[in-house]
């Protein structure tokens, strides 16, 4: 018989861990998740941002930490570095 894992006990599982998240609007970033909430307001850190912009371009920026906003999460990839991957 399969075993059930919920969402969030996904998430628990990934803290500590490389993620890449998606965001709804054009931006994407990957970091080492240092943790969430059950709204899945996520913290990380070691950061690279990756910013499509209007000509199709990619800009990149690294930041020490980041605190995204769950509302505005599209997709996560546990275990990825992000489009460059």
């Amino acid at each position: 018989m399969a075993s059930t894992i919920l969402p969030l006990e996904l998430i628990d599982r990934c803290i500590g861990s490389r993620i890449w998240v998606v965001m709804k609007t054009e931006r994407e970033f990957t970091g080492t998740l240092l943790g969430f909430d059950d709204f899945v307001n996520m913290v990380l850190e070691d950061v690279t941002e990756f910013e499509t912009l209007p000509d199709g371009t990619r800009k990149k920026t690294k930041l020490r930490q980041t605190l995204l906003n769950g509302n505005n999460i599209c997709i996560l990839i546990p275990g990825s570095t992000g489009p460059e991957d």
